[in-house]
């Protein structure tokens, strides 16, 4: 079984976060860049399921220079290699034309399985696996929270509203998982030093074949027109309980209109 697991860097999730004045997007120099999260479940089940049935699992992330450090954490968790689509023209892309390049990346590899965390820390728009698995042509799988594989069929647990619907397909399939699928286990350090000698491939814009101008933030459909600091938390208000304590926190709630 070849299985790919796409991961991204994210700004750290307890890093203060700010928008650059210049371009209004996000500052991702101003924080610490980490392995997003919910795409460490994504790792894990691959893991598993190659330990399973055997077969080699390869890491795909897009973004700058940085983001290796973030391809070689996952990697250093048990994958066997890695990918990394870094081309300056990429900052500032949107979904649509990040899905188009990690599909490009994707695409003629014959994975078997194409694997995503439910969404990213910093963006949580929960769109790109489908987007994906819509550019490939292949059946999807998101939100699930339970995986088996057996043969060439895919069988999934998939979260919903009123509980989880129990879903089958045929490989090649895309899936995007929850944090309720597993426990990600940590990098060893034997697999942390075996993770610096393992297969990166690295590609730009024009080894994907892709038009320049279809990617970054001159081809997104989205902007920030506007935005403002968040004004500084307003002291509170103290009330010294003298007999009446509860008199005087009921009329502040009262004009707080909170009752």
């Amino acid at each position: 079984m070849k299985i790919a697991v796409c991961v991204k860097q994210v700004p750290d999730t307890w890093a203060e976060k700010k928008l650059k004045a210049d371009t209004s997007t996000l500052d991702r120099e101003s924080a610490d860049g980490v392995l997003n999260e919910l795409d460490e479940y994504a790792v894990e089940l691959a893991l598993q399921l190659v330990e399973a049935n055997s077969g080699e699992v390869v890491i795909v992330t897009m973004g700058p220079e940085r983001a290796a450090e973030t391809l070689r954490k996952a990697i250093s968790m048990g994958a066997d290699a890695g990918i990394h689509v870094v081309d300056a023209g990429l900052g500032g892309s949107d979904a649509i034309a990040t899905s188009a390049v990690l599909a490009k990346a994707l695409e003629g590899r014959d994975f078997d399985l194409i694997v995503f965390g439910s969404e990213s820390t910093d963006a949580r728009m929960s769109v790109i696996p489908a987007m994906v698995s819509e550019r490939l042509g292949l059946a999807q799988v998101t939100f699930a929270q339970k995986v088996e594989v057996e043969g060439d069929t895919l069988t999934a647990e998939r979260v919903t509203d009123y509980g989880f619907d129990t879903l089958t397909a045929t490989l090649p399939v895309v899936v995007s998982v929850v944090e309720k699928i597993n426990e990600p286990r940590y990098p060893s350090f034997k697999g942390i030093m075996a993770a610096k000698k393992k297969p990166v491939e690295t590609l730009s814009v024009a080894d994907l074949n892709l038009d320049a101008a279809a990617v970054g933030a001159g081809a997104a459909w989205s902007e920030v027109a506007d935005f403002a600091a968040r004004p500084p938390k307003a002291a509170g208000v103290v009330v010294t309980d003298e007999g009446a304590g509860g008199t005087s926190i009921a009329d502040y709630l009262t004009t707080s209109k909170f009752i």
